[in-house]
């Protein structure tokens, strides 16, 4: 009898191949060499040294005598709960919930419309819509609202003959079902990840703006959304929406939106943007909750087994299974006709003859190539984790793709290049994905857009992190599943990468808070989701804070956060007055009389923020430079009546940190204490530091990021 055994072999160590190659030579010890690669199930190679195969306890009992093998036991079976994101942030199918409140609560989702007929939006044995619901659904033709999505509009200043607030891209739809879909058994992606969808607050309402088409998102569009999500009594709003880069404020569409939502106590939660690098981030204002993206502990891989036995596992979410054939494999120089060589060998755009590649499996040196192999009519593609742009991030993330194909991480490509070239006829089989355990998450994404804050330098963005890597949620049956619009598939679920999916999982965490907290303002929910949040490591993260704010979510610790620092508008009119905005264009802005304060202004750092940042003025390019920066705050006491807080920081030979009162007494729910921050040091060849403080009764943990940085970072 075969059963799935794992081979734990303990730390990583330096051999000349590749741990993976080494597993397989361990098994061809003990496996007959027809079946060595039907065998290996996968290699874990990253943080530390085993295998899981398949084995007769004979086998088994072989391997086990090996020098090097810790140990070796049966693989027990785990189920997956899809999307796996709500569990691995511990907010489990069977958590406590307020149903009645939840039910009451409202997302407006401002996107590219809904699927309404999505299972993930199934309004059974739910109830009308809240009282305090004064939407409505224009949701246009051949579009039919329910108990579930209780709203629907569409603005269509890109698209004039879209008349409809129906999802034709699938983003919308995938937004809407991870913050609040309903529970969906069974949902997967031609068997990948499957498992039960569901939303963060699967008994919430949505309402529906559609203000994207396939040319994208109007501003004007934007804002007329906003008017409307606003009057239509929404409590929350999630837009993974954003420019290319930061833009003053007052030019800033979602920023305007954003602030007017605010007051009328609506939280508005924002995609970070996936552009990559430092000071990318797109949502600057303080106002909206700015979410990073990262990773859960399932990985989506798809592996590629050469003729030779050796087995690679590259990054592909691949729906195609060969069923175990293996194929020939060419490389792209030699089935092209009209390319140099290099471009051939990339298989660039319209370099592969249709006649050449029929039936065949093709080399590319770009990821790019898999939608060239799949033009020209190839059975599938193996590529190197490389693209036609520089510096791309992708080793983190598989994608979508349409045939058949796997991109290998560099280390690994030149093993099939290698093969290739000593090989009289080679044949590879390209397995299809599967999900396997990611030993290292929570992890920022390459692709998340990071900060500093170009706009206000001394509020720290993103605010915070949440899954956004490999997302199973609901789609539109109308697009393709891949970025290929040849993709003739069509999907009721898709797996997708992005801030546009870490968002709503903010959303729904914020909607989780607020159905326990309903008069909550929309600062004390993003405190409570911000000092409660998991530490990230910043050894993961060279740009830390810059690259996840305060850490990522904890949806249930935020339900009970003992205290929060609350922001309101007088803070905001505050902070536009130390930006520059004079008293006449804040009255326009806020509808009220108020004059900026004469003499010195206060800093944006001043602002009633859960975090702590302040920008370090340089002068002639110095990279060494000393700071005593000095941060007020106020927090409310929103756990047990009487209660007493003491302060602990993070320590460091490049600051000290001191905090003045160290000890907050408390003696009643609601009531008030303030407090000082003085951190000083010396910043050491450009670099931020990072440092925290953290307020506990022994119950509560109550933490904050600060960050102190120079002008030149």
């Amino acid at each position: 009898m075969v059963v799935v055994y794992i081979v734990y072999m303990g730390n990583l160590v330096q051999r000349d191949q590749s741990p993976q190659s080494y597993h397989i030579k361990m098994l061809q010890k003990v496996v007959d060499n027809r079946f060595v690669r039907q065998s290996l199930v996968r290699s874990y190679t990253r943080s530390f040294n085993g295998f899981a195969a398949n084995l007769t306890v004979q086998e088994k009992e072989k391997l086990a005598s090996h020098e090097q093998v810790v140990s070796i036991f049966p693989s027990t079976t785990f189920y997956p709960q899809t999307t796996r994101s709500w569990d691995f942030l511990g907010l489990a199918e069977n958590v406590r919930r307020n149903p009645t409140i939840e039910s009451d609560t409202i997302i407006g989702v401002i996107d590219t419309g809904v699927w309404p007929e999505s299972e993930s939006f199934n309004d059974k044995g739910f109830g009308p819509p809240p009282k305090k619901w004064k939407g409505a659904c224009k949701g246009g033709k051949n579009f039919t609202c329910n108990n579930k999505v209780i709203g629907a509009r569409y603005y269509n200043s890109k698209a004039p003959k879209d008349v409809s607030a129906r999802d034709l891209e699938g983003h919308g739809s995938h937004c809407a079902s991870i913050a609040a879909g309903n529970y969906v058994k069974g949902a997967s992606l031609y068997g990948i990840a499957e498992g039960t969808a569901r939303g963060g607050v699967p008994s919430a309402r949505i309402a529906a703006y559609k203000v994207c088409s396939f040319y994208g998102c109007d501003a004007a569009d934007i804002l007329a959304a906003f008017d409307d999500a606003i009057a239509d009594g929404v409590d929350i709003i999630t837009i993974s929406i954003g420019g290319d880069n930061p833009v003053k404020l007052e030019n800033d569409a979602i920023a305007i939106g954003s602030l007017h939502s605010l007051e009328k106590g609506i939280l508005v939660v924002q995609s970070a943007g996936n552009s990559a690098d430092k000071e990318t981030i797109s949502s600057v204002a303080p106002w909206i909750f700015s979410v990073a993206a990262s990773s859960t502990d399932r990985g989506i891989v798809a592996k590629v087994a050469l003729g030779n036995g050796t087995i690679l596992s590259g990054k592909s979410v691949n729906a195609f299974s060969l069923n175990g054939t293996s194929f020939p494999l060419v490389y792209g120089k030699d089935v092209s006709r009209k390319c140099n060589e290099s471009d051939a060998m990339d298989c660039a755009e319209n370099c592969l003859e249709n006649s050449l590649v029929k039936g065949k499996i093709v080399l590319c040196r770009l990821i790019e190539g898999v939608d060239e192999a799949f033009s020209a009519g190839a059975l599938g593609s193996v590529t190197a984790l490389e693209s036609v742009i520089p510096d791309l991030p992708l080793s983190d993330v598989s994608y979508v793709i349409p045939i058949a194909a796997s991109s290998l991480q560099t280390k690994d490509f030149p093993l099939v290049e290698s093969y290739f070239r000593s090989t009289k006829s080679p044949k590879v089989d390209i397995m299809k994905s599967e999900s396997v355990k990611n030993l290292d998450a929570p992890r920022v994404a390459g692709f998340s857009s990071k900060g500093p804050n170009n706009i206000i330098p001394d509020i720290l963005k993103p605010d915070i992190t949440a899954p956004g890597i490999e997302i199973l949620a609901a789609y539109s049956p109308e697009a393709t599943p891949s970025d290929n619009n040849n993709d003739p598939r069509m999907v009721n679920y898709n797996i997708l990468s992005g801030t546009s999916m870490s968002c709503p999982h903010v959303a729904g965490a914020g909607a989780y808070v607020k159905s326990f907290h309903p008069n909550w303002s929309p600062s004390a929910i993003k405190s409570a989701l911000m000092t409660t949040a998991w530490i990230m490591d910043s050894r993961k993260d060279p740009l830390a804070e810059f690259a996840y704010g305060a850490g990522q979510i904890d949806p249930v610790k935020a339900v009970d956060p003992g205290l929060v620092y609350e922001t309101f508008t007088e803070d905001y009119i505050k902070l536009l007055c130390s930006l520059g905005y004079d008293s006449t264009k804040l009255k326009q802005i806020f509808g009220v009389n108020t004059t900026c304060p004469a003499g010195p202004q206060t800093t944006p750092k001043d602002l009633n923020y859960p975090s702590m940042t302040s920008q370090i003025k340089t002068s002639g390019g110095n990279k060494n430079v000393t700071f005593s920066e000095k941060f007020a705050r106020t927090v409310t006491n929103v756990g047990p009546e009487k209660s007493t807080y003491k302060v602990t920081t993070s320590t460091s030979p490049e600051y000290n940190i001191t905090v003045t009162p160290n000890v907050l007494t408390f003696g009643a729910t609601n009531e008030k204490k303030s407090f000082d921050v003085i951190i000083s040091g010396k910043i050491t060849n450009g670099k931020m530091v990072s440092a925290s403080l953290e307020w506990s009764d022994g119950v509560h943990k109550v933490r904050s990021p600060i960050v102190v940085y120079p002008d030149n970072f």
